[in-house]
């Protein structure tokens, strides 16, 4: 289980482009790296939509937002484009990411089990270390709480 003060587990994947994307290609920038569970599902796109809507603030801040499921590259590319999201979501169809990140675990949705992304986030410095994690999201509001982790509202 991570935690805050831990090193960031190292990843590649593939963006919605194909685009291989590694943790690495950010050492010196702060990154938010958001796990939810489904492309346009409706918490998912009220998150997706939050970090959207704040996207300024996060580029004039310097700060990385890469969000991250078990989709693959064409139901990202879908999302992206049905609501105008301005960063890039990583492709984990292999389960890599979300399984050293500790966010694939058992769901229960209307009494039944079942393995799925657990929504979480992690907010990484500028030397790959994690300085918070959000256990609890709140979808509508979590750009927000994200810029003041950083304290950056």
């Amino acid at each position: 289980m991570l935690k805050e003060g831990d090193k960031a587990p190292a990843f590649s994947s593939k963006d919605q482009n194909g685009n291989t994307v590694k943790l690495s290609d950010f050492k010196g920038t702060r990154v938010v790296l958001y796990f939810y569970p489904k492309d346009d599902t409706p918490g998912c796109t009220k998150e997706a939509c939050s970090f959207r809507d704040a996207d300024d603030v996060f580029r004039q801040k310097g700060i990385k937002v890469l969000g991250v499921s078990t989709d693959d590259e064409r139901s990202h590319q879908k999302f992206i484009n049905k609501f105008q999201l301005p960063f890039d979501l990583l492709a984990d169809t292999d389960k890599k990411i979300v399984e050293a990140y500790g966010v694939w675990g058992e769901k229960s949705m209307y009494g039944k089990k079942y393995m799925g992304t657990i929504r979480k986030t992690f907010l990484i410095d500028e030397k790959g270390k994690i300085v918070k994690i959000f256990d609890k999201v709140n979808v509508s509001e979590h750009a927000g709480e994200v810029l003041e982790a950083f304290g950056e509202n």
